[in-house]
């Protein structure tokens, strides 16, 4: 079969979920929606914590780092997504299709550890606050801010090298919102099975010990939150704990639906409802889950937009 693999004017064609919908124009406006709301908000968290020196401690110089990646995680997907359908050209070239894997690996992979890590954050805030400032020291918090985009891109640069180094057949369609690992190695020519069971373990290994840690750190949290004399802690710590909680849930859902469950289980439809939820959906939810449920988050956002407003 004759291969087509090449940088030099070839590229691959995006099939998305825009065409094949039934209203597409509404599909689009939503997108277009979410989009604009996950900008604005992830924006304004960021500059908020930015500018408020009293959020310079590790719970918000964690959530702020959050923000970050859903913003660039929502931008490597959305415009171009967007662009395209108004401009009726879904093609990408192969570079660009390497590139914008790329950043979606080292983005993802770095908000999965990430979250982890938050969730250590509130285990050592609820369960050792006096210990807090020694366990959480800034040096710490550096640290649990740079691990997870120092290994997701190495992960990613693996991954995206090994990928793209298959030889590709002459259909171009990828039946996908975005250059993705999973739907780009259908088009292989070789055999990728082995691949496949490697990418597999990848996943397996990037997702599975952080939720393992996530959900262990919650239970000894619930049991210290049990033992409160004080309803009022009570119900703030189970409020700050259920809105991470809450994105938990909807990122590892989704990635996992994506990188562990077997190729067999999964169609195109499928996939790329999943990809919109945890590129463009999740993105919008994170900020607003968190800022309209803290007090200091919210109040350092009136304090910055005053101040610039006037």
């Amino acid at each position: 079969m004759e291969h087509w693999n090449s940088t030099l004017g070839s590229g691959f064609i995006l099939m998305g979920i825009l065409n094949d919908s039934g209203s597409p124009e509404l599909i689009c406006a939503t997108i277009t929606v979410l989009y604009m709301l996950a900008f604005t908000s992830n924006g304004l968290l960021l500059l908020a914590i930015t500018m408020d020196a009293q959020l310079h401690v590790p719970m918000y110089l964690l959530l702020r780092q959050l923000s970050l990646m859903d913003l660039l995680f929502t931008s490597v997907v959305t415009p171009k997504a967007i662009i395209d359908f108004l401009l009726s050209e879904n093609t990408i070239s192969f570079g660009g299709c390497a590139f914008q894997m790329f950043l979606a690996l080292t983005v993802g992979g770095a908000e999965d550890l990430l979250l982890a890590f938050m969730a250590y954050d509130r285990y050592v805030a609820i369960c050792h606050p006096l210990n807090y400032m020694v366990l959480m020291r800034p040096r710490v918090c550096w640290l649990m801010m740079a691990t997870p985009w120092v290994l997701a891109s190495l992960n990613a640069l693996c991954h995206t090298l090994y990928t793209m180094h298959f030889p590709f057949c002459m259909s171009r369609n990828i039946n996908h919102l975005l250059c993705e690992l999973p739907p780009l190695l259908k088009l292989a020519c070789e055999d990728a099975s082995r691949y496949e069971l490697m990418l597999y373990a990848t996943g397996v290994t990037f997702l599975i010990p952080p939720l393992v840690a996530i959900l262990a750190f919650y239970i000894l949290i619930l049991l210290t939150v049990l033992h409160m004399p004080s309803n009022e802690g009570k119900e703030k710590a189970l409020i700050t704990c259920s809105s991470h909680l809450t994105v938990v849930g909807m990122f590892y859902g989704a990635v996992t639906f994506m990188y562990v469950l077997p190729s067999s289980l999964h169609s195109p439809n499928q996939d790329n409802i999943i990809s919109v939820f945890y590129t463009i959906v999740t993105p919008a939810l994170n900020p607003l889950i968190y800022s309209l449920r803290n007090k200091e988050v919210m109040g350092a956002l009136r304090k910055v937009l005053r101040k610039y407003m006037l």
